[in-house]
């Protein structure tokens, strides 16, 4: 299935269900998780800015924060086999723990399909499902496209903001904003 054949997800529309296998070589499926808060983070370890969160802690904490307020956090890499940020489970388990980071699982799909379902551009591009499976945030991590770590202070995080919304009940404030980062490294048609 090419790209063109995904329709582009929408927020305030259900969120395109899927089923993938996690860095341990279980099954995920996104309706698993009906009932709960669910965080989808593309992430590419390669990329300066994902590394901009990862080294600053920021995506981290992020994690542990949407995990104690109930939420499901899944880091998905959709890097192709050869492609910059590409790993193997056990690498992507490794990662994980050298990072110190906190996510519920992190997805590998380096076939493409889940990363066009979602539209995923960017890395980090970030996606938040509510409890009901409506898509309720899609866009950049905050409004600091830069790589410098120094910026993190300053700037908005749409991310923490939306979850903090849903927590309280209210609408999501800004649920739609301009992704940024490295480009997805998709697998290319041969």
């Amino acid at each position: 299935m090419t790209a063109a054949a995904y329709a582009d997800p929408e927020v305030g529309k259900p969120a395109p269900g899927f089923s993938a296998v996690d860095s341990n070589g279980e099954s995920v499926k996104l309706s698993d998780y009906r009932g709960k808060t669910v965080v989808l983070e593309w992430t590419n370890d390669g990329c300066p800015y994902v590394k901009k969160h990862y080294s600053s802690n920021n995506m981290q904490t992020l994690q542990k924060e949407a995990a104690a307020k109930g939420a499901v956090w899944l880091t998905i890499i959709s890097s192709a086999p050869g492609a910059q940020g590409y790993l193997t489970g056990d690498e992507a388990n490794k990662l994980t723990e050298t990072r110190g980071a906190a996510s519920a699982a992190v997805v590998l799909a380096p076939e493409g399909g889940l990363g066009h379902l979602y539209d995923a551009r960017t890395t980090p591009h970030m996606f938040i499902v509510n409890a009901e499976g409506t898509l309720v945030y899609m866009g950049g991590i905050d409004d600091a496209a830069t790589t410098d770590v120094a910026d993190i202070k300053t700037a908005k995080n749409y991310v923490r903001t939306a979850l903090d919304d849903l927590a309280a009940g209210a609408p999501i404030e800004t649920a739609v904003t301009r992704p940024y980062g490295c480009s997805v490294k998709y697998k290319t048609a041969s």
